[in-house]
């Protein structure tokens, strides 16, 4: 049964075409392309011919169509979502699964436009392969150079370049020469192993699972499918640098003790040397267990058990590594990351960093560019909005153990994770050099405290959305007996009935710098505060406007006259007083009304955009 084709072993020895199947080679690759460039159709097309749909469903392909003197619109085999189908597009990623007698294959139909960046950067994320397709009526689009970007930037080794929609052009080799001459300018720039380009109709099914020289002679290439059967994929593996982060440690009785997970990088053997990270602790391989039995070695991407000849302290999310091989180490690093998240990013707050089998706090520290999606250019910016692509540093609670991205796919990625809605909102590839460290440099980096500065894990944008408000600190001036903190307490009293939070500071036995502080940090956790401190001084108050910040400072001068403030406090000092220059409330409670003063005073927190929706 060693010649036996699938087809005959289906028919009779289906575990040997099972097994057959388990062996052969995975190849994932990802399609991407403009919109209408035509990808849907290829995958389709792809499909169709190497007898990967099923009958019911090429049925209701073909009931579908409505492509004038065409029976199949292949697009439809992928286009499954009913919006797409309606707007002729792709904007789901639509996985497929498909296998020739050569390989098997995983393939992503992602999204071209701009506005699903985030939906390219998933199904890309893990390719071998990418398949740019480019209209031959229409060249080489901004479109085209973005996908090309993104895919480079993805780390993903080959690239494919099909000239679609060759028979709209005549197929026209001086059409296929000039597309090709200008995409190679520009993709000779990006981190592609290499760059293959096909001259194909997906609609005719030129080129695509079989060459034709009737079509295209002046082609010596061949056609997609011989493209992707062949693409050398196994020497793109890094077995060179061991890395194993361990996912599970297995003690089914208290002889064996293992180490469960995916060899991320490189190869192990029985007898060589490893060093647990954080630890440093060093010990010799005894055995390498796997399903199918016991290994002398294993290499990446194998999952494997791995069990050590001395008891050392292994958990999940350490990483065993080869003592003489040992990968970045620090708390601090570059990162190109793709903003994936509708809520855009809050360098005041923390997030959780999911890298290997290892959950950390971390911080954006700053964020140094982001990337003009139409240009390609990089722009200051201070944040990530949806789809952006940026360079940032991140700081991380304890150190992490990781790669380069362009030398590990694996150990130098990374997402990102909002701790309170527990969402991703990022996917991060680690920029950094290409150097072991010492291992004393990375033992006392391990052992070495926290890179975040103790602060909140709520930033004041999520209190803002949480509260309704920002939080600011209304300052009553105004003499002894001018009504001072019966305004004080009747605001309190309106913004509570009004779903506001606000609260009063007393200040009984409360100096000015006391006031201030308690006053900020009840503005900083997004309340509005109100305080009615005797500040006869202009540069007391102006000391309150400076540590709580302008912005968040509502100055209210309580101008009752003297004489009736004098007549209600007899006993208090009015030797001192300064009036305020430039209040932004002035009222008078002997002629204003208290409810009309208190209007006032919410008019002037409207003005300061206090409740302003974000």
């Amino acid at each position: 049964m060693q010649n036996a084709t699938e087809e005959e072993l289906i028919q009779t020895d289906v575990e040997e075409y099972l097994r057959r199947y388990q062996q052969k080679e995975l190849l994932r690759f990802v399609a991407v392309g403009s919109v209408d460039d035509g990808k849907s159709t290829l995958i389709g097309r792809l499909l169709h011919d190497t007898g990967m749909v099923y009958d019911d469903q090429l049925d209701a392909v073909k009931r579908a169509t409505k492509m004038e003197g065409e029976e199949i619109d292949f697009s439809l085999i992928t286009d499954g979502l009913k919006a797409e189908r309606e707007q002729g597009i792709t904007i789901d990623v639509a996985y497929r699964y498909f296998a020739t007698e050569k390989r098997k294959f995983i393939i992503a139909d992602t999204p071209g436009h701009v506005q699903y960046t985030r939906n390219m950067v998933t199904g890309a994320s893990t390719a071998n392969v990418a398949l740019i397709l480019i209209d031959a009526r229409l060249g080489v689009l901004q479109q085209s150079r973005r996908h090309a970007y993104i895919a480079s930037l993805l780390g993903i080794p080959h690239l494919a370049v099909c000239v679609n929609k060759m028979d709209l052009v005549g197929y026209d080799p001086e059409v296929y020469t000039r597309i090709k001459g200008h995409f190679q300018e520009f993709a000779d720039d990006l981190a592609f192993k290499d760059v293959t380009f096909f001259p194909v109709s997906a609609l005719k099914g030129i080129n695509i699972v079989e060459r034709s020289d009737e079509y295209t002679p002046w082609y010596e290439g061949g056609s997609v499918l011989d493209y992707l059967e062949k693409v050398p994929v196994a020497t793109d593996r890094n077995l060179e640098d061991f890395r194993f982060p361990v996912q599970y440690v297995l003690r089914p009785h208290l002889n064996y003790r293992g180490f469960a997970g995916e060899i991320a990088a490189g190869e192990v053997k029985k007898g060589d040397t490893l060093v647990s990270l954080p630890s440093g602790k060093k010990s010799k391989v005894l055995a390498i267990d796997t399903y199918d039995g016991e290994l002398e070695s294993a290499h990446t991407p194998m999952s494997a058990v791995i069990r050590l000849e001395d008891e050392i302290d292994v958990s999940r999310g350490d990483m065993l590594v080869k003592a003489d091989d040992l990968p970045n180490v620090s708390r601090a690093f570059d990162a190109h990351v793709v903003w994936m998240s509708e809520r855009p990013l809050d360098t005041k707050k923390t997030y959780l960093i999911k890298h290997t089998t290892q959950m950390v706090r971390a911080q954006i520290e700053n964020v140094f560019w982001k990337k003009d999606m139409d240009t390609l250019e990089e722009t200051e910016t201070d944040g990530l909005d949806l789809n952006d692509i940026g360079r940032v540093r991140v700081n991380c609670h304890r150190a992490l153990y990781f790669d380069p991205y362009v030398k590990n796919r694996t150990t130098g990625a990374f997402v990102l994770v909002d701790s309170l809605s527990n969402n991703t909102v990022a996917a991060g590839m680690i920029v950094a050099d290409d150097a072991s460290q010492d291992l004393e440099v990375a033992l006392r980096e391990l052992r070495a405290g926290s890179a975040l500065e103790p602060k909140t894990q709520v930033s004041p944008r999520e209190r803002r959305e949480r509260m309704g408000q920002k939080g600011a600190v209304v300052w009553l001036t105004g003499l002894p007996g001018s009504g001072r903190w019966t305004l004080a307490y009747a605001l309190e009293r309106r913004l509570f009935d009004t779903g506001r939070t606000a609260t009063v500071v007393a200040p009984v036995d409360e100096d000015l710098r006391s006031m201030v502080s308690a006053a900020k940090a009840a503005t900083d956790a997004g309340l509005i505060t109100i305080c009615a401190f005797a500040s006869y001084h202009q540069a007391d108050r102006d000391q309150v406007r400076a540590r709580v910040g302008g912005p968040r400072f509502v100055h209210v001068y309580v101008n009752t006259p003297e004489a009736l403030c004098r007549e209600r406090r007899p006993d208090a000092d009015f030797e001192g007083f300064e009036p305020p220059r430039t209040p932004d409330v002035t009222v008078d409670l002997e002629s204003t009304r208290l409810d009309d003063a208190i209007e006032a005073v919410l008019e002037s927190l409207e003005h300061h955009g206090q409740f302003d929706e974000l």
